[in-house]
């Protein structure tokens, strides 16, 4: 019955139930907010499930395709599909929403509805990112995204979440710009259409496609985000609630990455080649750098935040060594970050609950009141550090192959994030978790309860699995990657 909607359910599924949690109206009502966001959250992963049940891994072609006209004086189309790049995302973003629900159960308790509604209707938008085969529907879906995360962090945050939320919605909204003009552009030069894969055969001269490359380049990279056009993300990630900032590493940070792979390589593929020794510079400076940065951190959220710049330091290294070990690496860690990073942010909204300090020095002695929870959060601390065995290690490891068969000075300052993932990492570990216990009020914390570990379990599960046998993921995405590669081989100056 719904098999032609797909696409559409996994899009409007979650804004709507948002509306419904939305009418709850007020607090007094809280517990129906969070009931009827669970089975929203639930349902909008159900409704996505036959996207992985019916892919066809054998075709690079779009799956799912919806297309209907919605504003025709400009031949704008409603128009979604997907392919092995965006599907997984689409699976792995309904699939955070659930966790950060059940996540904000008890520990909101101040306008749950609106808050339950903001995860849900970001998670309708986010999916019509991914979906989005028209420049334009991709553009709103694009900007209404930061609407609801600008209110999560705004009015759940912190002390400072007013300051972190302008930041945020500036740095963005300023590349967003940039990319909106660009694909004006982009109209007029492919005939008057909006349409995403008509442009990637649109033949452009290299000084457009520069002038392009470097205004999509900032759209996407301020979202992934790259150095210099990160300082956002730390303060968007202390003062955000452990929710937001779980949806923020796991999911947000892809949307940039994905931007990448949807319009900057296959649109601009002589710019992408001319100019990937910039994104590689910018990718190395990332993971070097700022795992140095990470080693400086008194915070925890600020160092998970730092790390989380230097992992999406490799996404960007791997799509620019323009080799399928590359790419698909790039995508692997671009879903175990997803992973590994939202465990690692519940991990510490686990203890600011208990505590309320994110400050290293405030802890110490953990596993000897919480030996479950410091045996998850080991299992995370090893998976963000590249542990094989774990997620973290596979994508990791992929791109430092690709890029040892381009450049062995690549791979080696690449893989220095195997040294200072290892050393921000466990020495955080090492200190908040082993020792005495000096605080008194982390004597009287209590270990996870059945809510927590629902939430870490399941992510350890997928960590793991994912970490012995990624052959899944790798399988959906490969004809999707060799196509896009032979496409961005194909030169389209005139």
């Amino acid at each position: 019955m719904f098999g032609q909607s797909i696409l559409s359910l996994v899009i409007w599924v979650p804004i709507l139930a948002g509306v419904a949690v939305l009418a709850t109206g007020s607090d007094r009502n809280a517990a129906l907010a969070r009931w009827i966001a669970l089975a929203g959250a639930l349902l909008g992963f159900i409704v996505a499930i036959p996207l992985v049940t019916g892919f066809d891994t054998g075709t690079s072609a779009m799956q799912f395709v919806e297309k209907a006209a919605w504003i025709p004086a400009f031949n704008i189309h409603y128009h979604l599909g997907v392919d092995g790049i965006s599907m997984p995302l689409i699976l792995l973003n309904s699939f955070i929403t659930v966790l950060v629900v059940i996540a904000g159960w008890q520990v909101i308790q101040d306008k749950v509805a609106q808050y339950m509604a903001a995860f849900l209707i970001m998670s309708g938008l986010i999916n019509g990112v991914f979906a989005s085969l028209d420049g334009i529907l991709f553009y709103v879906f694009f900007e209404g995204m930061l609407i609801p995360l600008y209110l999560i962090v705004g009015v759940w945050g912190g002390p400072n979440r007013v300051y972190a939320a302008f930041k945020f919605f500036l740095y963005t909204l300023l590349g967003s710009l940039l990319m909106l003009v660009s694909m004006i552009y982009l109209y007029f030069q492919s005939g008057g259409s909006f349409d995403i894969q008509t442009w990637h055969t649109t033949t452009l001269g290299m000084t457009a496609q520069t002038l392009m490359f470097f205004a999509f380049l900032l759209a996407f990279g301020v979202k992934v985000p790259m150095w210099p056009v990160h300082t956002w993300l730390p303060d968007a990630h202390v003062e955000a609630p452990t929710g937001g900032s779980v949806v923020l590493a796991a999911i947000t940070l892809k949307v940039g990455a994905y931007g990448f792979l949807r319009f900057i390589l296959p649109i601009l593929p002589d710019a992408s080649a001319e100019l990937a020794w910039f994104v590689i510079m910018l990718s190395l400076i990332a993971v070097a750098y700022i795992g140095l940065v990470a080693l400086a951190q008194s915070d925890m959220k600020k160092l998970i935040a730092y790390s989380s710049i230097a992992h999406m330091g490799f996404v960007t290294l791997g799509f620019f060594m323009f080799s399928p070990l590359g790419l698909e690496g790039g995508l692997v860690q671009m879903i175990s970050h997803g992973f590994v990073s939202a465990a690692l942010f519940l991990c510490i909204g686990v203890m600011y609950d208990r505590l309320h300090s994110r400050q290293i020095k405030d802890y110490g002695g953990l596993v000897n009141k919480m030996p479950v929870f410091a045996a998850f959060f080991m299992l995370f601390a090893m998976a963000n550090a590249g542990l094989p065995a774990t997620s973290g290690f596979v994508g990791e490891f992929m791109v430092i192959m690709a890029a040892a068969k381009v450049n062995f000075w690549y791979a080696f300052v690449a893989a220095t994030t195997l040294i200072f993932g290892a050393a921000y990492t466990l020495w955080m570990y090492k200190r908040v978790v082993f020792g005495n216990v000096t605080n008194p009020h982390v004597e009287e914390m209590k270990d996870v309860n059945a809510r927590e570990i629902l939430l870490l379990g399941v992510l350890a599960v997928c960590v793991l699995a994912m970490g012995l046998y990624p052959k899944p993921f790798t399988d959906v995405m490969h004809v999707s990657v060799v196509d896009l590669l032979a496409h961005v081989a194909q030169s389209k100056l005139p």
